[in-house]
């Protein structure tokens, strides 16, 4: 089954199949930053049917007995019903409305996102994401990825459910089981985290697993607040630890968002982003709307200093993995060229930069 296809919605209407039309409403939902439980029950209810024949689906829709099925409630049967009888299902129409539209103006950021080969950040429900490993592998190859780095949380992030050696260790068994599932498909999920900088600048998993993994992102996530010198050295430290390979949202900012609004950690960015440049550590260019980190005047100096880039969405959704056309924009503004930029790399080119 073509995936893409059965997601895309044309001009003249909905031609895709109920399983297609509750997976497209959950991405545009995730795309549009709802709450995770609005968006859990049309994944539910997908999953439910993916496995039925889809006479015994329009069949159960016209009998008005779907909602027997597990995992399927009023709001889902109505979708799966309306798509069922070859109609445009009003909840998609609706969501299509609010956030199916262009992320950028005129363009922006359309072609350098064009050449990104994949994303470097993502999360599942391993830690705080929301949805399983294989459904972002899944929706990262109807984005058009070659690749896509699995980083949940490292231990110390107890609020995210980080991973503990152990429970790393086990998942990257079942990446392994994802690869083969998807074997074919033109496709890689990469072994990755988002591992946190302590506060003497040190990684917060063994060197044991960190060498294990193919790509790593070192983000701080506590202490924000820290003087900037103390912070500065923290973060030098992390640059210069042989595993890292990019450098996570690195001001930790928030500029909107139910989250609220955090100030700019202070730090000296130029000794850090130089740090950056001389260990060919990437500065991510973080795409979540509320985030837009670094900013302008950092991601300049950054380029300025000689820095790679990596565009990441940072998801926490399968809907999230299409932010980085956000980051491109930013990228494309800011003048950065595509080959500074590590994820248009094909992947065993970027795997041979990862590799310490």
């Amino acid at each position: 089954m073509d995936q893409r296809a059965d997601q895309r919605v044309d001009e003249e209407g909905y031609d895709g199949t109920p399983v297609a039309a509750l997976r497209r409403i959950a991405f545009l939902l995730e795309r549009g930053r709802a709450d995770s439980y609005k968006v859990k029950a049309y994944r539910r209810a997908a999953s439910s049917i993916l496995a039925l024949d889809p006479d015994d689906v329009a069949a159960r829709a016209a009998a008005g007995t779907l909602t027997e099925l597990s995992g399927v409630g009023a709001s889902t049967a109505r979708v799966i019903a309306q798509a069922a009888a070859g109609r445009m299902p009003e909840k998609l129409a609706e969501v299509e409305a609010e956030y199916g539209g262009p992320q950028t103006a005129d363009g922006a950021g359309t072609a350098l996102r064009a050449r990104l080969r994949g994303d470097l950040h993502s999360h599942s429900d391993w830690s705080d994401g929301g949805s399983p490993i294989e459904e972002m592998a899944m929706t990262a190859i109807e984005l058009g990825h070659d690749y896509l780095v699995l980083t949940d949380h490292s231990p110390r992030l107890k609020v995210a459910r980080g991973l503990s050696a152990e429970r790393l260790a086990r998942q990257l068994d079942v990446v392994a089981a994802v690869n083969e599932h998807l074997a074919g498909a033109g496709f890689r999920l990469l072994r990755g985290i988002e591992v946190d900088i302590l506060d003497d600048g040190s990684l917060d998993q063994t060197d044991e697993m960190l060498g294990r993994l193919d790509v790593r992102v070192a983000s701080v996530h506590s202490k924000l607040a820290m003087d900037p010198d103390p912070l500065t050295r923290r973060m030098i430290a992390a640059v210069r630890n042989p595993f890292t390979n990019v450098l996570g949202h690195c001001t930790g900012r928030l500029v909107t968002g139910s989250r609220g609004v955090r100030k700019e950690s202070r730090f000296d960015a130029r000794a850090v982003f130089e740090a950056c440049a001389e260990e060919g550590v990437a500065v991510e260019i973080n795409s979540r709307p509320e985030r837009r980190d670094p900013p302008t005047r950092l991601l300049e100096l950054a380029r300025d200093i000689g820095c790679l880039f990596s565009i990441d969405s940072d998801a926490h959704a399968p809907g999230q993995l299409d932010y980085p056309l956000l980051g491109c924009e930013r990228a494309e503004a800011a003048g950065i060229d595509a080959d500074r930029i590590v994820n248009t790399w094909p992947g065993e080119r970027l795997l041979e930069w990862a590799t310490p």
